[in-house]
């Protein structure tokens, strides 16, 4: 029997009609689509009209469901594995279940769409042409100072993904050890709500210092040696942009 095939779906990071038609017809085509959240993902199927049967699959249940998801795979059924928003395997448990199919021998399949990390970084102002994405940083202090410390040499953009109530905490170690680098916080990307904040970690710490933010934040900060260089946008803190 020939096996199915694994769908990598990105869907969008907030405004539902960033969805491309191939995504849609991918996900009303497969036999099973495993979702980080079936609440959250339901609400993008109902809009499109979607009505294939959903599975939970989660950091908290990867191993379990994962060798379900196997075996429907190789009895040929289609699969398609979405997260809470834009492209999975990126700091989602995806990448666990990729593995495992490549591994089988299972076919997989990327349908591509949106990113947060990407929509962040071509409208941060700092360079493009070369950046290193970290995901989430560590929550413990001394772990984040040894990861900072780290990557205080690098001379890419650097993008990070930071919770709202992490995000003073992260840009005050920050300045601790890069010093006063220009950086980007989104907010809300592609949302009614979407904002937009440049300018030196120090402006960041002004605004978000008393303050957190809503939603997920996507924070960027210039490389080592783009610190410094005159191609950067020179704008101030611009709110609401």
């Amino acid at each position: 029997m020939i096996s199915g095939k694994l769908h990598i779906v990105s869907t969008p990071i907030g405004n539902l009609k960033d969805i491309t038609y191939r995504a849609i017809e991918v996900l009303k085509a497969v036999d099973l689509i495993a979702a980080e959240d079936t609440r959250h993902t339901g609400i993008l199927l109902k809009h499109h009209g979607i009505t294939t049967r959903q599975i939970a699959y989660h950091d908290h249940n990867k191993k379990k469901i994962t060798p379900h998801l196997l075996a429907e795979l190789k009895a040929g059924k289609n699969i398609a594995i979405v997260s809470d928003a834009g492209t999975p395997g990126i700091s989602d448990p995806g990448y666990y279940l990729i593995r495992e199919c490549l591994s089988s021998d299972i076919e997989v399949e990327a349908i591509p769409g949106p990113s947060s990390l990407l929509a962040g970084l071509v409208i941060s102002g700092l360079p493009t042409d070369r950046f290193c994405f970290e995901g989430f940083l560590p929550k413990a202090s001394g772990k984040l100072k040894k990861r900072l410390l780290e990557l205080r040499e690098e001379p890419r953009t650097l993008v990070f993904f930071e919770s709202p109530y992490r995000l003073a905490k992260t840009l005050a170690a920050m300045f601790d050890i890069f010093g006063d680098r220009r950086a980007y916080v989104g907010r809300e990307l592609t949302k009614k709500f979407e904002q937009s904040y440049r300018g030196t970690i120090t402006d960041l710490l002004n605004q978000f210092g008393t303050k957190a933010p809503r939603g997920e934040c996507v924070l960027i900060v210039a490389g080592r040696r783009t610190d410094n260089d005159p191609n950067l946008i020179q704008d101030r803190l611009n709110i609401g942009r």
